[in-house]
């Protein structure tokens, strides 16, 4: 999209609800649909109030994928380890 160009309200809420939903990355999302990063993070944090805003919840989502992972991968070492002995 052309610089200075709005983003109608319903695409806006399509794009946030399909980040929200992890279905893309907020990456993904800016260059299917012509936008910047920085604009979908402006109006994920303009949808916060009081709660906690889309992208907070997003890097939670993501830490705690992360800390699911080395769970799993320090449970297999000690399984190996028990087996082992």
């Amino acid at each position: 999209m052309k610089k200075g160009h709005r983003v109608a309200p319903d695409v806006k809420e399509q794009i946030l609800g399909r980040i929200r939903r992890g279905e893309v990355s907020i990456a993904q999302a800016a260059a299917e649909h012509g936008v910047t990063d920085r604009s979908i993070y402006k109006w994920l944090g303009a949808k916060a109030d009081g709660t906690p805003s889309a992208l907070e919840y997003l890097k939670l989502k993501r830490e705690n994928d992360e800390l699911l992972r080395l769970v799993g991968l320090i449970t297999l070492k000690l399984s190996e380890a028990q087996k082992k002995k």
